[in-house]
């Protein structure tokens, strides 16, 4: 995979490499905000991107952190960084809609505890990224707030929920991005955008002031250009309570990934995984025995499409909670698609969602025990390459994602090549969030820009 990057040199940065050039003074804050606001003003008409822009409230915040920066008074590794937040999160003063019309002039009046955390470390909010309608689905076709293409392929999705997220981290229209994963939300569309996306251990981020899909499954997760970035933002993000956050966030390395074998999972049984993606992890599982690595391929004793099947009947029911009020008040703010979907939840009985509960923590606990010896597990991200949306297949796409969220583990989605002109990816799943991040890094390509964004 070659290594095209942005030609701008502040977006090419990424978090990572802003942290530097505002330590050396050859950027300043305002100076990186001012950038990618004018990306997203000239780029994001097509992407679809963003669904609500704070340009002002941006501004006000560089300018802020720049004075920091002159003082020698930065209050962390994301001071200045640039930041897009999914639109079911909330934001003081921002829409808190969750991709939904009924909630479309909804203010929130005070931020999720993790956007609190990022303003406590400095980070420059520039606004809302775009969603699947209440993070219910893995196109990011929303019939309310349009579409969010893919950088790589116009007219493609670019996964979902997080789609925006993914897209505008991948476009260079933020530096990093915070979204959620239910089902696989921050990881399906890092697969189809070339990006990193890291799903914490459950409740590391807190989930306060998130609109819930399933308090059940929901994690609050980060989109990247690099493992480094997704491990400064997963640390500005860390719930107060959690303490040693900074050392929970950095990854592991090739030392301490030796100490115990790696799972991968035996993709024989699976006949839905494009050739492409079993070639790519091949290679990668070719990259990681020559670091010396022990890989061992394991069939896993658990059944993906029931997992689905049982994670979506628990989001239905717990979503239909969530949003009863509204449901009541303004039933013409759901689309027909998602109305259908709350539906599964109202319709099934209680022996049935019971049983979805339990079947899961059985599942749970069966796949803890066949993992135990292993450091982690290493699979695909998602079994094809991204779609168009005519034809994308949004149930199909979460089929190996939604077993770290019934674990409640740790999961890191990294890019591991190309197939013409879209990428491919993989994801680490681990007993803790370094050595999933440093998986990551060790079996990651560099990211590569999109074509039509470089300039």
């Amino acid at each position: 995979m070659s290594t095209a990057n942005f030609t701008n040199p502040i977006i090419a940065a990424g978090i990572s490499g802003l942290r530097a050039l505002y330590a050396e003074r050859a950027v300043t804050p305002v100076e990186a905000a001012e950038a990618y606001l004018s990306r997203i003003t000239g780029l994001d008409g097509a992407l679809g991107a963003f669904v609500h822009l704070d340009a002002e409230g941006a501004l006000a915040a560089a300018h802020a952190s720049a004075e920091r920066w002159r003082v020698g008074k930065a209050l962390s590794p994301l001071d200045g960084a640039p930041i897009a937040i999914k639109a079911n999160i909330a934001v003081a003063g921002f829409p808190w809609h969750g991709g939904i019309e009924a909630y479309r002039s909804r203010i929130a009046h005070m931020d999720a505890a993790c956007v609190a955390q990022l303003r406590a470390a400095g980070a420059v909010i520039l606004g809302l990224t775009n969603m699947h309608e209440g993070a219910f689905g893995a196109t990011t076709d929303n019939p309310w707030f349009g579409r969010t293409h893919n950088p790589w392929k116009h007219g493609a999705t670019a996964g979902g929920s997080s789609g925006g997220s993914a897209a505008a981290v991948a476009a260079g229209l933020c530096a990093g991005a915070l979204g959620s994963d239910t089902l696989g939300s921050v990881r399906i569309p890092a697969s189809f955008t070339g990006t990193y996306g890291h799903k914490p251990t459950q409740g590391l981020i807190s989930t306060e002031g998130v609109i819930a899909m399933s308090w059940t499954l929901d994690h609050v997760g980060v989109h990247g250009r690099s493992v480094q970035d997704c491990a400064h933002l997963l640390a500005g993000a860390v719930s107060a309570d959690v303490e040693l956050a900074g050392e929970i966030t950095r990854p592991a390395d090739l030392e301490a990934l030796r100490d115990a074998p790696l799972a991968m999972l035996d993709l024989s049984g699976l006949k839905t995984i494009a050739p492409q993606v079993r070639a790519a992890m091949d290679e990668a599982a070719a990259r990681a025995r020559e670091m010396g690595l022990d890989i061992q391929t394991v069939v896993l004793d658990f059944d993906f499409q029931e997992a689905i099947r049982d994670g979506v009947l628990i989001s239905a029911a717990e979503s239909l909670v969530e949003h009863e009020d509204a449901l009541t008040a303004n039933a013409t703010g759901f689309s027909e698609t998602y109305l259908q979907t709350l539906a599964i939840g109202e319709r099934a009985a209680a022996p049935a969602l019971a049983r979805a509960y339990r079947n899961l923590a059985e599942a749970a606990a069966e796949a803890r025990e066949q993992l135990t010896p292993y450091a982690g597990l290493i699979l695909p991200t998602t079994p094809t390459q991204a779609e168009m949306f005519e034809t994308a297949a949004a149930a199909g796409v979460a089929l190996l994602t939604p077993l770290a969220n019934v674990l409640g583990l740790p999961a890191t989605a990294f890019p591991i090549g190309m197939h013409e002109g879209l990428p491919l990816s993989a994801q680490a799943v681990g007993w803790d969030d370094d050595t999933t991040l440093g998986l990551a890094q060790l079996l990651g390509d560099t990211f590569e820009a999109p074509e039509s964004y470089r300039g």
